[in-house]
C-alpha cells in the first residue's frame, strides 16, 4: 500500500543546462532555491530587488528591470533612520539617500544586463494580498504602521492581467526567455487560513490560465508537492508556516530531477561539493594544515574550473 501522493511533473522539452543563465524572482521562496542554483554555481541572479510576494510588485519589478527604469530620489523616504523604496526590500536601504540609490540602481542595472542572456526566469508569487499607500501597490511596508496602507485581495483577472503583461515585458528584453511560474507553498495566516486558501487559489488559477494562453510559460508545482506529498508538519519550519530544510531539499530535488539536464547532473554535484568545501572552515590553528587545505582547494577549483570554463575565473565566493 503507498501512503504518499507523488506529484508526477512532466519534464522540459528544453531542459536548463549548467551553463544556462537564470533569474529567479519573486516571494521567500525564490531566495530558498536560488540558493540551491547559487550552490551548484549557476548563473542565477536571484531576487536583484530583493524578496517580492505578490504578483503586482513582481510585475512592478520586472518592468523595472526590463526598461531599466531607475529610482529617482522623489521615490525615496527616510523611516527609522535609513532611506527606503516601496519597490525594493530593506536590503537596498540605506543611511543616506544616495547610498540607497546607488544599492538600487546598479542591481537594476546588473539584472537588466544579466536578463539578456537568461535561459528561463522564475517567477514564484507568495500571496494574492496587496497592500498599497496612495492607490499604489508597495512591494515593502517598511514597517511603516499598518493603519496607513489598503489591503485588498486581488481578482483571478487582475493577477491574470499583470502575470501577462510581466512575459511580455521579459520577451522585449530576450525574446527566446521561457517563465517558469510557481506559487510558494509558504502559508500567509497573518489574515487567517480561510484567506490564505483563496490568495493561493486565486494565484493557482491565475498561473493556470497564463501556461494555457502563452506560449514557453510552464508551471512547477512547489505547492502541491508541499500539500499533497510531504502533506505533513514535521515538514515544516518551526513556524508552521516555512518549508523545513528537508522539505525545501526534497522540492529542489523534484526540480533536478524534472527541469535539469541529465548531463548536468554530475557537474551540479561536483560543484555541491565544491561549494561546501569552498564554505568550509578550517578548524586547526596549525598554519600548514591550513595552507595545504587551501592550496588543495584552490588546485580543486582549477580542476573544475578547467572542466567547464563557463564557470569563468573570477571568485564565486
Amino acid at each position: 500500500m503507498d501512503f504518499r501522493t507523488t506529484i508526477k511533473i512532466d519534464p522540459l522539452s528544453e531542459p536548463i543546462k549548467h551553463s544556462d543563465k537564470l533569474m529567479l524572482i519573486g516571494s521567500c521562496f525564490s531566495d530558498s532555491i536560488g540558493a540551491r542554483f547559487t550552490a551548484a554555481m549557476m548563473a542565477a541572479s536571484v531576487n536583484p530587488l530583493g524578496t517580492l510576494y505578490n504578483p503586482m510588485s513582481i510585475a512592478t519589478a520586472v518592468e523595472r528591470i526590463t526598461r531599466c527604469r531607475l529610482v529617482q530620489p522623489e521615490e525615496l523616504f527616510e523611516a527609522n533612520g535609513v532611506w527606503n523604496c516601496f519597490d525594493f526590500h530593506s536590503a537596498f536601504s540605506s543611511a543616506t539617500a544616495e547610498g540607497a540609490l546607488q544599492r538600487m540602481n546598479s542591481a537594476i542595472t546588473a539584472a537588466h544586463e544579466h536578463l539578456k542572456g537568461c535561459k528561463y526566469v522564475f517567477l514564484t508569487l507568495g500571496t494574492a494580498i496587496t497592500y498599497s499607500l496612495n492607490g499604489v501597490v508597495v512591494g515593502n511596508c517598511h514597517k511603516l504602521p499598518a493603519a496607513q496602507f489598503e489591503r485588498r485581495m486581488c481578482s483571478v483577472k487582475e493577477v491574470t492581467d499583470a502575470l501577462e503583461a510581466a512575459v511580455k515585458m521579459l520577451r522585449e528584453v530576450n525574446m527566446a526567455v521561457k517563465v517558469i511560474f510557481t506559487v510558494s507553498p509558504i502559508r500567509h495566516i497573518a489574515d487567517g487560513l480561510s484567506a490564505n486558501s483563496l490568495s493561493k487559489s486565486t494565484l493557482r488559477v491565475a498561473v493556470g490560465e497564463i501556461t494555457a494562453q502563452m506560449p514557453d510559460c510552464l508551471y512547477f508545482p512547489s505547492y502541491e508537492i508541499m500539500l499533497d506529498d510531504l502533506r505533513d508538519y514535521r515538514f515544516y519550519a518551526a513556524d508552521m508556516l516555512h518549508p523545513s530544510e528537508v522539505a525545501v531539499n526534497y522540492i529542489w530535488e523534484q526540480l533536478r530531477t524534472s527541469c535539469i539536464d541529465p548531463q548536468s547532473l554530475q557537474a551540479i554535484d561536483r560543484c555541491e561539493r565544491m561549494t561546501k568545501r569552498l564554505r568550509h572552515r578550517p578548524m586547526s590553528d596549525n598554519a600548514e594544515v591550513v595552507a595545504r587545505f587551501r592550496a588543495d582547494t584552490e588546485a580543486a577549483l582549477n580542476r573544475l574550473r578547467a572542466d567547464y570554463p563557463y564557470l569563468g575565473s573570477k571568485e564565486l565566493f
